[in-house]
């Protein structure tokens, strides 16, 4: 039997940045994506998922050639299949987990990695291949295999684990201190327009960004500076112009946590007000978060939550809440007489 458990994943800091090229830090969290097989005689692997009360089958024979937008399983099995490897025996699967979907803790990136664990597993070549080749690859079948607008952050944090600081241009990544307190997440009921609010986000960043760089050719995003931000404003059309504000300072907040997260011990208040600052913009700016959702996370916050913020692209989802042991139960009941749909505590995993 073969038997791969892979965790989700909450960023923490550089929400809708990594498409731009610039940094992100992001950790994985005890919630799960389990996939077990054992070898079968069909020439097929013949997935159970357990949770949808689904079954789909795949030919081990299929070609590969035409792949239905968001067929995981194939896309993966394409990629790998440019690498060399084949696919010659057929296993019987279960996949089940305890991860939300389609809700901001990037359930189908988490599968994408475990599918992806699994086949090296059957091909014996676990041991073979780095965490940091996993992710890279799990992020071409998952975004580049579809043309999809997301960046890396997902993919390269869930195949490494841990809390990281990944510069999404290299793909370079920075193991951190993994002391964030104790943390929550609260499921807001509200559904999620993914690849909408991605799409969007994505376009008018890189919009803002051409745009200075058309007067200003010289102008390089990684070494913007926070007097950047007024020094071209005036260059970006009015509607742009919140996209420019927090590409610029967004940037400097996660550059701020990762120097905070690099000290023997960090500072746990400063990490949460960097985290609501980086919540406000993202509200505000970006304009992102329902309605629904800053109200959840404003009543955290009166009710004695450090930090909270959307997790994930945001329009619906999850949200994160740093907490101390003295507030966590408050915290948790301000989120639900708001209207979340469930809160519980996680912890970030290293392995």
């Amino acid at each position: 039997m073969i038997d791969i458990k892979v965790p989700a994943r909450i960023c923490f800091y550089g929400d809708h940045q990594d498409y731009l090229g610039l940094p992100v830090i992001a950790g994985t969290i005890d919630r799960y994506i389990h996939i077990k097989g054992v070898p079968n005689s069909s020439k097929a692997y013949r997935f159970k998922l357990l949770d949808l009360n689904q079954e789909v089958s795949v030919s081990l024979l299929d070609d590969l050639k035409q792949v239905t937008s968001g067929d995981y399983f194939r896309s993966v099995m394409a990629i790998l299949k440019e690498k060399g490897f084949s696919f010659a025996q057929g296993y019987d699967i279960e996949i089940t987990g305890n991860v939300p979907l389609n809700a901001g803790l990037s359930s189908s990136s988490a599968l994408v990695v475990a599918w992806i664990r699994f086949l090296l597993e059957a091909e014996g070549k676990g041991d073979e291949v780095s965490d940091h080749q996993i992710g890279r690859w799990a992020y071409e079948a998952e975004v580049l295999f579809f043309d999809q607008p997301g960046g890396l952050m997902d993919q390269y944090t869930i195949a490494q684990k841990g809390l990281i600081y990944i510069d999404t241009e290299t793909g370079e990544s920075t193991r951190l201190k993994a002391d964030l307190g104790k943390l929550l997440v609260a499921e807001s009921g509200v559904p999620k327009k993914t690849l909408e609010v991605l799409k969007n986000a994505r376009v008018y960043a890189q919009k803002t960004v051409d745009t200075v760089i058309k007067v200003h050719p010289a102008f390089e995003l990684e070494y913007a500076t926070l007097e950047d931000y007024e020094k071209y404003v005036d260059l970006v059309p009015g509607e742009l112009q919140g996209y420019w504000y927090a590409t610029i300072h967004n940037y400097h907040i996660t550059l701020e946590a990762k120097k905070e997260l690099l000290k023997p011990n960090p500072n746990v208040p400063f990490l949460g007000d960097l985290m609501n600052r980086h919540q406000r913009i993202l509200q505000d700016e970006i304009k992102n978060t329902p309605l629904a959702m800053a109200q959840m996370m404003e009543a955290a916050r009166e009710a004695g939550a450090i930090g909270a913020k959307t997790i994930g692209s945001g329009g619906g989802g999850c949200m994160v809440a740093m907490v101390t042991d003295d507030v966590e139960e408050n915290v948790k009941q301000a989120f639900l007489d708001k209207g979340a749909k469930a809160v519980y505590a996680v912890k970030l995993t290293h392995g």
